[in-house]
């Protein structure tokens, strides 16, 4: 609640967009805490805030956790602090009850999660000089927002880190599909957090005046549009699994009223944790849509737009520990997938990954009703705190 004062506006939201004053201030006072709970602090070239626990074996590799405490323009209090906050718990817990794991622990506040999860992909390797170009929420540019955090952007190649350098990630999070809230359950299972997929169909006819051409004289690229997108939806359902298919953005030019369009341009986006399933539907897709567009008499163009998400499955032992020792807490668990992106995402690039959900309230978030009861917070916590500790002896044995 402290946490969530910081860029509370009028609506309830908070606007702590990441660069703001309000995510300046926020991270003082996340400082604060880690400090309070006896880590050694520090911000890396990306902005990323780390706090660090020493293990009683020095030549083991960190076991890391963490979140991001950025929103969207207008956003929730939950999405990333949840995990943020539980991580940070976690370590105060243990330094209160003068808890050393075998493995070094590190506590990893992302920058800028909500705008591409830019500190995570800077720690990977896979943040691009051109994405630090890019202008954030904020107004800054990622490049001028980290520099403004006390990171330097100029030397983030530096901090890559690789397979191997950290035993294990860890990210705490808020479920955002309200399944577990609908089925009254306690703690998510990520299996994976899915690959996602953009194309944009565009179907191309004539413009014409809309008052003067008749009907049957008419070649209007909206009919076999609109066609597609009904296909979209038929076509996505008629696979068994949890894949989904959105129709987003529809754009008509020139588009005006009184004018029958002369192209409209329809945006498609996958998501599933198999890429091959994705492409398997695409194909699908590909075939429909010149179908339509043969039978209507338009063109049709189809352009691939790439996207920085690939799929990152959940590792199958990590997964095991959480479903243990959420059951050894008496909390009703479901393995199901994350339909968004996140840190952890990146992460699994090189570490092995685990993710835990708790329920968000009708399923809401990146809005003022977000919301997650103090009761599931904490389970959300416990789950995370005994995770890492039968990890980190699971991972002492096996060296």
């Amino acid at each position: 609640m402290q946490l969530s004062s910081f860029g509370k506006n009028a609506a309830g939201g908070t606007d702590r967009v990441a660069f703001s004053k309000y995510d300046l201030e926020a991270r003082v006072f996340v400082q604060g805490l880690m400090k309070e709970g006896g880590l050694d602090v520090s911000i890396d070239f990306a902005g990323n805030i780390i706090g660090r626990k020493a293990g009683k074996n020095p030549n083991l590799k960190p076991i890391a956790l963490g979140s991001h405490i950025d929103e969207v323009p207008n956003g929730g209090d939950y999405d990333g602090p949840v995990g943020s906050m539980g991580a940070i718990e976690v370590l105060k817990i243990f330094s209160e009850n003068n808890i050393t794991t075998q493995h070094p622990l590190e506590v990893i506040i992302f920058t800028n999660e909500e705008g591409g999860v830019i500190g995570s992909r800077a720690l990977v390797g896979s943040l691009s000089n051109e994405a630090l170009q890019v202008v954030s929420n904020s107004g800054l540019t990622q490049y001028e927002g980290i520099k403004l955090l006390g990171g330097y952007p100029e030397r983030i190649p530096e901090m890559k880190r690789t397979r191997g350098d950290l035993a294990a990630f860890l990210e705490l999070h808020i479920e955002q599909g309200g399944i577990l809230d609908a089925e009254k359950l306690d703690i998510g299972i990520v299996e994976g957090i899915v690959a996602i997929e953009w194309w944009e169909f565009t179907f191309v006819g004539k413009a014409n005046h809309a008052g003067t051409t008749p009907m049957n004289k008419r070649n209007d690229p909206m009919l076999p549009a609109a066609r597609f997108v009904l296909a979209v939806n038929e076509i996505v359902n008629s696979h068994e699994g949890r894949q989904v298919g959105t129709v987003g953005k529809i754009q008509a030019f020139p588009g005006t009223g009184n004018v029958i369009p002369g192209e409209v341009k329809v945006n498609v986006e996958l998501r599933d944790l198999s890429s091959e399933k994705i492409w398997n539907i695409y194909a699908e897709l590909e075939a429909k849509a010149t179908e339509l567009a043969s039978t209507s008499e338009t063109q049709l163009d189809i352009r691939h737009i790439e996207v920085a998400s690939k799929p990152a499955l959940a590792d199958p032992m990590i997964r095991e520990i959480i479903k243990t020792q959420a059951e050894k807490l008496g909390l009703s668990t479901k393995s199901l997938p994350s339909g968004a992106g996140h840190d952890a995402q990146e992460m699994a690039r090189i570490a092995s990954m685990g993710m835990i959900f708790i329920p968000s309230k009708d399923g809401i978030s990146h809005a003022p009703a977000e919301f997650s009861s103090k009761e599931d917070i904490a389970n959300g916590a416990n789950v995370l705190l005994q995770t890492i500790l039968a990890l980190d002896q699971k991972l002492n044995s096996k060296n």
